[in-house]
């Protein structure tokens, strides 16, 4: 689902922030929805939690607007192999904020992830070197806020609750950036299907998407939730060769570089593995 999100942005005409506007005012209303509605929940979550949930959420909005941006300018392509550079960000932004020493091994598979990143850079073209480099903003954000969700639903947030004042935080974020970033008359300059492509965006992508992943949150480092996501390139990649033929503008070197961010997919979970203490491991058994 998450992967998807690239291939509706190319097919929606309308620029990156209104994108964003449509997608989190339409995500917020059905979260809502859900939680009063159907779940007969209330959906104010204290002072703290709201001021805490609207800043997260705008975290959020301003990602999500690189990732467009970044597709728009370049291509589905680069835009997910930029993304992939989140779990070198998110080894130092979990750490520094979860206030614990950085793992050595995480590090070091994430500079495996910087040298395919790399690798990537020098394998495109010139003109899309810009796509490329709002690609791995959106990364770096992409590194900060499951760090941040985490500690919430940690501490009993409710999943569908955070993504409902998240999307309103990321909807204030993007009508901040539309001014500059395709104006007001962009909001309404839809074409063919994009009203259909905005709510396929919205609520599979985004209200179950990014509820599932805070719920998953609960059970896996936001380092873990953000390695096993930068699988979306390879998901995503295949999908844009069939449907949009990319597979054209693509040299070998950039599918080496790939290669070897996803190699520290399937690393990451051996070195887990390999030091876990047999206490931690004793501890983590079903009884």
């Amino acid at each position: 689902l998450l992967a998807a999100t690239a291939l509706l942005g190319e097919l929606i005409s309308i620029p990156a922030a209104a994108v964003v506007i449509w997608r989190t005012l339409f995500a917020a209303l059905g979260a809502a929805v859900c939680v009063g509605l159907i779940g007969r929940r209330s959906l104010w979550p204290g002072r703290a939690n709201a001021l805490s949930l609207l800043g997260i959420g705008m975290i959020v909005g301003v990602h999500w607007f690189c990732f467009f941006e970044a597709v728009k300018v370049a291509n589905i392509s680069i835009c997910l192999a930029g993304l992939a550079a989140s779990p070198l960000f998110t080894a130092f932004s979990e750490a520094l904020l979860e206030k614990r020493r950085v793992r050595r091994f995480e590090v070091l598979l994430g500079l495996l992830v910087l040298a395919g990143v790399a690798t990537i850079a020098g394998a495109i073209k010139r003109q899309d070197l810009l796509g490329f480099g709002i690609a791995l903003v959106s990364a770096f954000l992409a590194a900060v806020f499951p760090v941040l969700n985490r500690r919430l639903v940690t501490a009993g947030g409710d999943p569908l609750t955070m993504v409902t004042w998240e999307m309103a935080g990321a909807y204030l974020a993007a009508l901040l950036l539309l001014p500059k970033f395709g104006g007001m008359s962009s909001l309404f300059a839809w074409k063919d299907l994009d009203w259909l492509w905005i709510l396929i965006l919205s609520f599979a992508c985004t209200v179950f998407a990014h509820s599932f992943h805070i719920r998953l949150l609960q059970h896996l480092s936001a380092y873990t939730m953000n390695l096993a996501i930068s699988f979306e390139p390879l998901y995503g990649i295949i999908a844009a060769a069939l449907l949009f033929g990319e597979y054209k503008q693509l040299t070998p070197m950039y599918y080496v570089g790939l290669s070897s961010i996803l190699l520290s997919n399937i690393i990451h979970p051996v070195c887990v593995r390999l030091t876990r203490s047999p206490v931690a491991e004793m501890d983590t058994r079903p009884s």
